[in-house]
Parts: C-alpha cells; structure tokens; sequence
C-alpha cells in the first residue's frame, strides 16, 4: 500500500541537528565507536537484496506467520510479533509499498546496566543494535529466499519505520510511562527493529497485561530521571493507547541534553520496576544487583532549538507550552 502522508506522524529524527544544537558529540567509548562502525560498514549495505523468482506457498496466512517467526526466532530474536501496516507506523515524508510489518525484539543484558548511565551501559546498546541488525539481515534472507520482498527498519540509521507503534500492535508489550516498550515478562530492557514485507500472513495484535495500570501508580521512572523529562500524568494531546487512555509521552528537550552526554543515559529502564526480580538477572548466571547503582549528574540546559515542523511533538514539563 503507499501510505498517505498526514501532518500528524513525526518526521524521522534529525539526529545531526539535534547534536548541532546542544554543541555537538562529545561522548566516545571505542566499544560504541566498534558496534556501530560493523553496523555501517558491515550491515547496511547488505540491507537491500535479491529476492527469488519462484514464490513459496504457505497455504494459508497462519503458516506464513509461523514461519517468519520460526525464521524470527534462529536468527536471533528474543520477541517476534507481526501486524498489518498502518499509516501511522511510517514516519511523516515517507513511503512503504508494503502491506504488513515484523516486530523485533533483543533483550540488552543485566549485567551491563548494574552502573548507569556508563560507558558498560552504552556499549550495550550499541551491540544489542548490532544484533538487531544480524537479525533483520537473517529474517530478510529467509523472506527473499520465499519469493517476497521486504525491507529492513533498522533503530540506527535512517529508517522508514516507527518501531514502537509497530510493535504495539504486534503484540510485543505496552507503553510504559518512560515512552519505552514493557514486555510482560522480559521487561523494558529492549532495542526494537521492523521489517515491512507484502506477505499475506496472520496478525497478532495488542496485549492489555495490566502494564498501563501499573505505570499509573509507578513512577520510579521519573523519580529517577536527572532531567525530569518524564510526566507525572498521561497527555491528552498524545493520542490514545490500544486500551483507550491517554499515552505517556516524555519531554525530549530536556531528555535529549541529558542522553548525549551521559552515556546514552537509559536510566528509566534499569530502574523500571515492573516484574523486576523476573527480568533484572543475568541469564547467563553473572552475579548481578537487583536494582543499579544510578549516577545522578546535573542536567546540561534545556534544548527546543528544533523548529516544530521539523520534529516530532513533546511537552516542555516544567516550562511554557
């Protein structure tokens, strides 16, 4: 489907301009620097490929989905979920020819966040980003190998895709208030990828697990976040969540500042406290902390520099409107 271009969708992130603005980089971890060099360099010219002539028939779109989350799965995904393409899942300026999305999931490990934000926790990050990209790159081999094109959102680089609302409505978990998707049992600490392919399959849809409610009467989140870039109550201009309330939606000029030049920050997922002592231990049997230890430096200045029509809407929390 090509898919309409309505004022209401955010423009994809001017991530240049948003360094730009506050005086650019300033943060260097040589692990980071590694991660995303393999990811540039090794990855994304390898996004786009060849799709076979000869088509695989499923029979039916329920054996399609099984499929492509089998495939999911050994290539590397934690969470897997699909939907139908909607408008509001591609950003404002953008075009996808596709009728469906993939949501994918990699949990970041433990024992990276027992100190945040810090140079452990930022190279995380950026490996999670790097397996994300082994796993689209391995999901879209498969798809092609079947006969369908696809294309591969990728959360580094310039995407089409708006990962969170994708999966939403895959089914991959709810909006917590710190703007970051909660799986009911693997918690927040995620990185998120899309794939959009025009393969007719079975869709999932959204949860309603409780998350919202517990957010509600939560708010370790905010208390821990230097900023305060994170609202005390839902926004009625944020449009509503599957379950019909209002969504949280967090205040960017002051969580951005704060982001570039403390390690990537991620405070509000360590700290998020929903089912914490199932998801906050190593798997790999590390001795960890239940919860970290939380670096809380002064925030730099505030930053709105963006023109509004070039960035995606956000309260000013604390500040005229």
């Amino acid at each position: 489907m090509a898919v309409n271009d309505p004022q209401s969708r955010p423009p994809p992130f001017d991530w240049e301009s948003w360094y730009e603005g506050i005086g650019g980089r300033s943060i260097r971890v040589p692990e980071v620097e590694h991660w995303f060099r393999k990811i540039f360099e090794e990855q994304m010219p390898n996004f786009a490929g060849p799709v076979a002539a000869k088509r695989r028939e499923f029979g039916d779109p329920a054996a399609a989905a099984r499929a492509v989350k089998a495939s999911a799965r050994a290539a590397g995904a934690d969470l897997v979920g699909t939907c139908r393409l909607a408008p509001e899942h591609v950003y404002r300026g953008r075009e996808v020819s596709h009728t469906h999305a993939i949501a994918l999931a990699v949990r970041m490990r433990w024992r990276a966040f027992q100190t945040v934000p810090s140079p452990e926790s930022a190279a995380e990050q950026a490996r999670v980003y790097y397996e994300l990209g082994r796993v689209c790159l391995g999901l879209a081999g498969e798809i092609r190998g079947w006969g369908y094109d696809c294309e591969i959102g990728h959360p580094v680089g310039d995407s089409n895709l708006l990962h969170l609302p994708i999966a939403i409505e895959a089914g991959l978990g709810e909006l917590g208030r710190h703007g970051s998707l909660i799986h009911p049992e693997l918690g927040p600490l995620l990185r998120l990828a899309s794939l959009a392919v025009s393969l007719p399959m079975a869709c999932d849809g959204p949860i309603d697990a409780g998350i919202g409610a517990f957010c509600d009467s939560c708010m370790a989140c905010r208390k821990f976040c230097p900023p305060k870039a994170i609202p005390d109550d839902r926004d009625p201009g944020a449009g509503k969540d599957p379950q019909g309330n209002d969504r949280y939606r967090i205040d960017t000029g002051r969580c951005f500042p704060y982001f570039a030049r403390n390690y990537y920050c991620a405070i509000c997922l360590p700290v998020c406290v929903y089912n914490h002592k199932e998801w906050a231990r190593d798997f790999e049997g590390h001795k960890t902390k239940l919860f970290p230890e939380v670096v809380m430096n002064e925030p730099p200045p505030v930053f709105d520099g963006i023109p509004e029509t070039e960035r995606h809407a956000y309260p000013k929390l604390g500040r005229p409107q």
